[in-house]
């Protein structure tokens, strides 16, 4: 009896396609949240029968890049978890690690209301929140940061710099690597413009991926 023909090539080509769908679709709806799975489709190279092979409507496809963006955050949210380091740095390695995703976040929050849900979006980016509010408020007990503010509300305003930010890099008008944008977490948490660069320089030397 011969043996089963093993499709690994197949399969490896279908990983492949459903990769570059989400990607493609991450950057097609930050572009225009009403893109269609056609129009999604069209940038990603494939047919529309390919996307509807992986995702049999828009609402799949996006509990997909919610569900990719709650894995990659909880990521993050992991190598903050359980370290004692001093809250400005631990605040500019968070920062620093989140950047890279941050156009999820974005994505997540202009699509929350009409698609995703507001529930949803908030239970992806919950850990997050929570392990940004947790330094803050570890830095506002040790004077580190301001406490003009609860530590929830800080993080709140924090995330907004973060969007702000990210628009403004993806409008052409600054360009980051995390670094400024670490910073400018850092001084408007109430540290020393030049303390914060130092600080954040430190951290990211330590990162071998930089």
């Amino acid at each position: 009896m011969s043996k089963p023909v093993v499709r690994e090539p197949l399969r490896s080509h279908a990983r492949s396609n459903r990769a570059r769908i989400l990607a493609t679709a991450r950057q097609e709806l930050g572009r225009n949240p009403d893109a269609t799975l056609e129009e999604i489709a069209r940038a990603a190279g494939v047919v529309r029968r390919t996307v509807f092979g992986h995702f049999p409507g828009r609402a799949a496809l996006l509990e997909a890049l919610a569900e990719e963006a709650s894995e990659t955050l909880r990521g993050v949210v992991a190598r903050q978890t359980g370290t004692d380091e001093a809250p400005e740095r631990a605040l500019a390695r968070f920062v620093l690690a989140i950047w890279p995703v941050g156009d999820r976040y974005r994505l997540l929050l202009s699509l929350a209301r009409q698609d995703l849900g507001v529930e949803r979006v908030s239970d992806v980016l919950t850990p997050a929140r929570e392990a940004a509010a947790a330094i803050l408020e570890r830095g506002q007990r040790t004077g580190v940061f301001q406490g003009g503010l609860p530590p929830a509300v800080l993080s709140s305003a924090l995330e907004a710099l973060t969007l702000s930010l990210l628009d403004s890099v993806n409008a052409g008008i600054w360009t980051d690597d995390g670094t400024g944008t670490a910073v400018a977490h850092l001084v408007a948490a109430g540290v020393p413009e030049r303390t914060a660069t130092d600080v954040v320089a430190a951290v990211a030397s330590e990162d071998p991926a930089r």
